[in-house]
């Protein structure tokens, strides 16, 4: 973990559209629940992109945080010391059969959006996941069935974008703001089948 989280850290990006400035992703931890929190209830108050109601308390993300990173990573991308978003991955469904597939999530800061972050932090979770011996990934995506002024289909085009592929349109399986809304789910394949699978390696387990 230790040596996975150095690795991480020396990751150091720049961010073209934004004044040149650099961009650090790394590792989450617990102390930055505030931050993330503070990113997350935006998405919970005034958008349908999250199907959450209500703004989880501090203690709880912190939990969240803390759950995740036993098995799954958990990612923030920091710009000149500011948090600007974060990634997450956790188990796609609980049967053991499912332990190659994953879940993500993903929240930007909204003053970071189109700027390549959320790329960044794709490419930087998968590649963890593939040394974990994840194979499929899938990312749920609030699919509008008219667009509105809580939710659009950016998500949908940005992980088209990155090569996730729609495979399931649950249709208007999720109500909020006294709306109907769609869920997508997007799939990409990251890593490459054996027989027998290789085993799947915990995020707390997994050494360089």
């Amino acid at each position: 973990m230790q040596c996975l989280r150095k690795i991480i850290l020396s990751e150091v990006y720049v961010l073209m559209n934004k004044d040149l400035k650099e961009i650090i992703i790394r590792v989450a931890s617990e102390e930055d629940a505030e931050a993330l929190l503070n990113i997350y209830t935006y998405y919970v108050k005034n958008t349908a992109i999250t199907f959450e109601h209500e703004v989880p308390t501090l203690e709880e993300f912190k939990n969240r945080i803390k759950e995740t990173l036993k098995n799954y990573p958990y990612l923030v991308a920091v710009v000149d010391g500011e948090v600007a978003g974060y990634i997450y991955a956790s188990r796609f469904r609980t049967r053991a059969s499912y332990a190659w597939s994953a879940s993500t999530s993903i929240y930007l800061d909204k003053q970071y959006h189109r700027l390549g972050i959320g790329k960044m932090l794709y490419e930087k979770l998968e590649n963890i996941l593939v040394k974990q011996n994840v194979i499929n990934v899938y990312a749920g995506a609030a699919d509008p069935v008219e667009e509105d002024e809580y939710l659009t289909r950016n998500s949908e085009h940005f992980h088209e974008a990155i090569g996730y592929k729609t495979v399931a349109r649950y249709h208007e399986c999720g109500s909020k703001f006294g709306r109907w809304y769609n869920l997508l789910e997007m799939e990409k394949i990251i890593g490459k089948r054996t027989y027998p699978p290789k085993e799947f390696i915990p995020f707390d387990k997994l050494q360089e």
